[in-house]
């Protein structure tokens, strides 16, 4: 019988600028699985399959806060992936005020910023005024284990 020689394994692909993700969605109640899905499979499939597990978790938390906290039409996520981390960023049209985690929020809702700050390496929000429109972000970033992040994303400042 011949031998089976199985080709090398090959090398994670590492980016090295950075690439960058989005997606546009309605905010529905399906937005939040759709958004896991989509960060999850371009996460296990590149740089990061070590991070796919929490991004999926953090992100599913701020889009559910979307559907359930505005009237925002639209939630648009964009996912930026480069060697070091992962930084995700939420957006809606929400004219309301930022994020204000509590510190222990009693009852069943309430904890989805706690699970984000308790997995992001960083995280926070900012608000744009885009011509007749306020739009309002949350975002975190994920490293490897044992590795920092070297700033936030460019553009955002953590409130």
């Amino acid at each position: 019988m011949p031998p089976v020689i199985a080709p090398p394994t090959p090398f994670p692909y590492f980016p090295q600028r950075g690439e960058g993700y989005r997606l546009a969605m309605p905010n529905s109640a399906a937005a939040s699985k759709i958004v896991r899905d989509f960060v999850g499979a371009l996460l296990r499939t590149g740089a990061h399959p070590g991070l796919a597990d929490d991004a999926r978790l953090c992100v599913s938390e701020l889009v559910s806060n979307v559907y359930c906290h505005t009237s925002s039409e639209l939630v648009r996520v964009e996912v930026m992936v480069d060697r070091d981390q992962v930084a995700v960023h939420v957006t809606d049209d929400g004219p309301g005020p930022l994020p204000n985690p509590a510190a222990r929020p009693a009852g069943e809702g309430g904890r989805g910023f706690l699970v984000v700050d308790g997995l992001a390496t960083s995280w926070g929000s900012s608000t744009r005024q885009e011509d007749a429109r306020r739009t309002r972000t949350v975002w975190f970033v994920l490293t490897e284990p044992g590795r920092d992040a070297t700033s936030p994303p460019s553009g955002s400042r953590a409130t």
